[in-house]
């Protein structure tokens, strides 16, 4: 199974991912809620959203991301 199902902590700030988890818009942490709330608050987090769906539209659906 991909590590990112069975990994325990959350790759930011460590805390226990109990409370469910995603994959971080900008690179491909796997992090808790709180920290992906953080994330959407930054000024650029719309320009990652939208360079992850260009991609996927183009296939890639493994991309990196355009990194923190």
């Amino acid at each position: 199974m991909d590590r990112f199902f069975t990994q325990k902590r959350c790759d930011r700030c460590g805390k226990e991912l109990t409370n469910g988890r995603t994959m971080s818009m900008f690179n491909t942490d796997c992090i808790c809620i709180e920290c992906s709330s953080r994330e959407k608050m930054r000024e650029d987090y719309k320009m990652a959203v939208q360079a992850d769906l260009a991609e996927i539209k183009k296939g890639n659906y493994n991309y990196k991301g355009i990194g923190r």
